[in-house]
């Protein structure tokens, strides 16, 4: 069975967040289930692309109104032996060319036009790929133009799955934009509209032939919080399958991870953790024999930027603890973030900006992690550090629910607060606080942890099982 993987973003050719890293392990997995599984994704002018060396698979002009743009479909040389699967890439001049992923005021010219080159590639294949998998809003028109489009009307037979990463971002645009579009019957334009307005992710939801979730209880919770789709996941809800994501074992492996100061396992996690978060601690003028409590991740509204500073004052105020901040976003939760820093010298530092090979380090060297998001889809963050003997604090929400289990249960490992306030992560801080300084406890449950298996075997499995069941 050939499947093709549709996404903006694959790591490692480019990486925002955790939908790169799904990408680029969920085909390599099913590859090694004897599935062929192949991404398409567009050409961005970044490291990556100046590095990797092509050859050209495939080439179109592709129109958005009265603009043309040439495109030009890249395969990636020796990507199978380097990646585990077939990669390829599509420049369009003056549209995917560019350094950034997102960000741009013609985000949604962008993407429409790589859509439509995705498919006018696909079209000309002599056998026709047997599932087309869309991955978030910027592939969401594909399902659409699969079923509606004429030009298309010889794929309609393909199975389109859609996968939800997260469905806060939904790519609505005008209908002043309707043109960019490739000619369909105008009287189907009720499955592109939401709200007034073009909605790809709604428009996914109901072209494609089945959608699945990146966790079986963010499934659960979308039919009622789903930022204006709550009736249409409602609706749909025979359409949509759980399945929760899988990390990639053979890039996040202590024992290999070239990346950390020093190489462990679960048998040899005391002597590891404790030689990596020296190295951090001494990077970030920190005390390694305090507990080191951490956060990686954008400083937005979802992940609890907000109030994080505040999180991390009041940790510290009441406890023994170090505080190490990974990320960015918004301005004002940088600058409180950094202004900690003179508060508690000595104790808390932050890195603002994103840093693969540190982050890595974090989850090495620290202790705990927290995650106090109002909404998590899945949440790679804890499965990284779980498998790197770090206990993550967590909110009980989506992904995060499934996969961490607290302490004060039958069989726990991790912690769990129940509100996005800073007295209820505070408090869970002050609990892993707790944890850390019972030591028989806290060594047995880091130990524990990385015997975890989060990885993509069973979640690959479940997407062929799936891939089956409509295929036929």
């Amino acid at each position: 069975m050939k499947v093709i993987h549709v996404s903006a973003e694959c790591y490692p050719a480019a990486k925002v967040g955790g939908l790169a890293d799904v990408v680029g392990a969920l085909p390599k997995y099913q590859t090694n289930l004897d599935y062929e599984s192949a991404v398409i994704m567009p050409y961005y002018n970044n490291k990556y692309a100046k590095d990797a060396k092509y050859t050209s698979d495939f080439e179109c002009e592709v129109a958005l109104a009265e603009n043309n743009y040439k495109a030009i479909v890249y395969k990636v040389k020796n990507s199978f032996d380097d990646l585990g699967f077939h990669l390829y890439q599509i420049k369009i001049e003056n549209l995917l060319d560019r350094e950034n992923v997102y960000g741009y005021q013609d985000d949604t010219e962008r993407f429409i036009a790589f859509q439509k080159v995705v498919l006018d590639w696909i079209l000309q294949f002599a056998k026709a790929p047997e599932i087309i998998h869309c991955h978030d809003h910027h592939t969401g028109l594909i399902p659409f133009m699969l079923t509606q489009c004429t030009k298309y009307k010889s794929m309609r037979g393909i199975p389109t799955i859609f996968t939800i990463h997260n469905a806060e971002y939904q790519g609505e645009f005008s209908f002043e934009k309707l043109s960019y579009l490739p000619e369909y019957d105008l009287e189907f334009s009720g499955i592109l509209e939401w709200d007034y307005a073009i909605n790809p992710m709604a428009a996914a939801i109901k072209a494609c032939w089945r959608y699945t979730t990146v966790s079986p209880n963010y499934m659960n919770e979308l039919p009622y919080s789903s930022t204006g789709l709550d009736w249409l996941f409602d609706t749909e809800r025979e359409k949509s399958v759980g399945i929760l994501n899988g990390i990639d074992t053979d890039v996040w492996n202590a024992s290999t991870d070239t990346m950390i100061a020093k190489n462990y396992s679960a048998k040899t996690v005391e002597a590891g953790k404790k030689a990596n978060k020296l190295v951090l601690c001494e990077k970030f003028g920190l005390d390694p024999n305090k507990p080191l409590v951490a956060f990686i991740g954008r400083l937005v509204y979802q992940k609890g930027a907000d109030i994080m500073a505040g999180i991390f004052d009041r940790a510290l105020d009441a406890n023994d603890i170090n505080g190490l901040v990974l990320g960015s976003g918004d301005p004002h939760a940088e600058f409180l973030l950094n202004e900690l820093k003179e508060k508690y010298p000595n104790r808390y530092n932050t890195f603002i900006g994103y840093d693969e090979e540190l982050s890595h380090l974090i989850y090495a060297g620290a202790d705990f992690l927290i995650m106090p998001s109002r909404f998590e889809p899945c949440g790679l963050n804890q499965l990284y550090a779980l498998r790197y003997g770090t206990i993550p604090v967590v909110r009980t929400t989506g992904g995060l629910k499934d996969t961490v289990k607290d302490i004060g249960e039958k069989g726990g490992f991790g912690i769990r607060h129940e509100h996005v306030t800073v007295d209820d992560v505070a408090l869970a801080i002050t609990r892993a606080n707790k944890l850390y300084n019972d030591t028989d406890e806290f060594k047995r449950i880091r130990k524990e942890i990385m015997k975890i298996d989060n990885s993509w075997e069973n979640s690959a499995k479940e997407y062929i099982e799936l891939y089956n069941l409509i295929s036929k």
